[in-house]
């Protein structure tokens, strides 16, 4: 069983006011390739905390998180940065489209901060777009779509430099009962594929929909099984 990550005894402290706040306190678990998992707790349990750990946005005070083989948690800012731009995918609530672009130009946007913007990548972010069901809106902006649609976007710009895992932070919180049942239609169908899904959700019915359910309380994990 390979697995896409690994996380090890992590712990994060910040200093806050002149008080030291553990915010992850020995969190460990594994993700093997093709998991989807969900992340749950209370706010203040330490979720976004290890959201910014695992998307290399920050690092631990102590610990290991490993992606693949490479021990990211002690790196420096320009390999996480690499990181970030080529071997994890990201979806936000927020969708964070650029209003001034196309769908297409959206989906190709990872590609500009690794050069790669060819013909055969504007043919990928083409493909992706009409598996996400907006292949007839290339070339509209995100003003011209629904919700739903924006969040398509989010996840065809997720795959497109082809990541080891795709990190999802609450992606279904700004869209209604029928459009998040929609947008995880299309994450499950992607974990079928093969992907590797971590969600950080606070919603225990988009949850449900995961193979598998890691909480967080005060920053330990309270519980870790399968749906």
């Amino acid at each position: 069983m390979r697995l896409a990550v690994s996380v090890s005894d992590l712990h994060k402290d910040y200093v806050l006011s002149g008080e030291t706040i553990h915010a992850l306190q020995g969190v460990s678990f594994d993700v093997p390739e093709g998991d989807f998992i969900s992340i749950m707790g209370p706010s203040g349990s330490g979720k976004s905390t290890l959201l910014n750990l695992l998307g290399c946005l920050d690092r631990p005070s102590s610990g290991r998180f490993m992606l693949s083989e490479v021990d990211v948690s002690r790196l420096n800012d320009d390999r996480l940065a690499e990181i970030r731009a080529t071997r994890i995918g990201f979806i936000f609530q927020s969708y964070n489209l650029l209003p001034a672009l196309t769908v297409i130009e959206n989906i190709q946007v990872p590609l500009y901060y690794s050069y790669r913007i060819n013909a055969a990548t504007t043919r990928r972010c083409r493909e992706l777009a009409e598996m996400v069901g907006l292949g007839q809106r290339l070339n509209h902006r995100p003003t011209q779509l629904s919700g739903g649609q924006q969040q398509r976007v989010a996840i065809a710009r997720s795959l497109v430099n082809d990541p080891e895992f795709i990190l999802a932070d609450e992606p279904t919180g700004n869209l209604d009962t029928a459009t998040t049942n929609e947008i995880l239609d299309l994450l499950d169908n992607l974990n079928r594929q093969g992907r590797t899904i971590i969600m950080v959700t606070h919603e225990p019915e988009v949850a449900e929909r995961t193979k598998r359910s890691i909480h967080l309380r005060d920053g330990h994990i309270v519980s870790d099984e399968r749906n």
